[in-house]
């Protein structure tokens, strides 16, 4: 007896991330960083009559049992700071071991290994004393470019699109979303859809973009987002669709989309040139930050072997 086939299965979609022009709010993760940093930029502030005086004038001073690199303070901040720099290890870890992913998606981790490195200057300051000589200088000046490419890096990652899941999208993909996304800002706004991509539109980009050159034209898409939004929500004033209360709350809401319609527009057009940049970025990244943590092991590794801690 014949039977029916079973009905067709549809893969389950994958959901865009874009990178807003602006943020959407402060995550809990970037306020815990935010305090911590405060705090520990007060250390720095309060310790400043200690941290200026020079080697020898320091042993007189009462802050000196407390801010000293074998001090309370200075070796708690060592120790933290040791503490994030083996964290910060974890992320790489992620990414390459699939079973990992019981612990959160790559995207999650990404904040986290962002927020811990924000924070990483500040401790080896402290527990340095203002003084980066020797071993642990060169590492402390290795961990300050790893963090300033860093910063750099997740700038250029924010502009592959990718899934909730930390996987980036092919253009198929952003394609697809980027319609939704134009339909939806003109539902909010009651206008057409082609006058909505008109009034987003900005200017591609030119071929054969160099490394430079297409971290330039990634900082002017941020700005032509922001003139391009200013553009919608003018249009949305001038059909009477910006006032208070609920119309204007669906401006709110166009325009918010419109960023996000934008940013996957202007990604799409650099996707092979960023995917180029982010190797790159990983070329000059990696063997600086194995340098950084060579010469991290090595000056614990030292303090330990001495006993310089008032731990042991």
């Amino acid at each position: 007896m014949p039977t029916s086939a079973p009905p067709p299965t549809t893969a389950p979609r994958r959901v865009v991330r874009a990178a807003p022009s602006q943020p959407s709010g402060l995550r809990p993760l970037h306020g815990v960083t935010i305090v911590v940093a405060t705090l520990l930029a007060g250390a720095l502030v309060i310790g400043q009559p200690y941290y200026a005086l020079a080697v020898a004038e320091r042993v007189r001073h009462p802050f000196h049992p407390w801010l000293r690199p074998s001090g309370y303070v200075g070796q708690s901040a060592g120790i933290a700071a040791l503490a994030i720099f083996i964290l910060l290890w974890l992320y790489p870890l992620r990414k390459k071991l699939r079973w990992l992913a019981f612990t959160g998606a790559v995207a999650r981790w990404l904040d986290v290994h962002v927020a811990a490195a924000l924070v990483l200057p500040l401790l080896v300051t402290i527990h340095a004393g203002w003084r980066f000589g020797g071993v642990i200088g060169l590492g402390f000046w290795a961990m300050m470019i790893v963090w300033s490419s860093g910063v750099i890096g997740r700038y250029i990652y924010a502009r592959i699109p990718r899934g909730r899941a930390g996987f980036e999208l092919d253009r198929n993909e952003i394609a697809v979303e980027r319609q939704r996304l134009l339909k939806q800002i003109a539902s909010e706004t009651e206008l057409d859809v082609d006058l909505v991509e008109r009034t987003l539109a900005t200017d591609a980009p030119p071929a054969g973009l160099g490394a430079l050159a297409t971290l330039r034209r990634m900082l002017a898409d941020d700005r032509a987002r922001r003139r391009a939004a200013r553009r919608l929500r003018e249009l949305c004033a001038v059909r009477g669709a910006g006032g208070r209360g609920r119309q204007g709350r669906s401006v709110t809401r166009a325009v918010a989309l419109a960023r996000q319609e934008m940013a996957l527009t202007q990604q799409a057009r650099l996707l092979d040139a960023t995917q180029d940049l982010f190797r790159y970025w990983h070329v000059v990244h990696r063997p600086v930050a194995i340098g950084a943590l060579v010469a991290v092991l090595v000056h614990v590794g030292v303090v330990v072997a001495v006993g310089t801690t008032w731990l042991w």
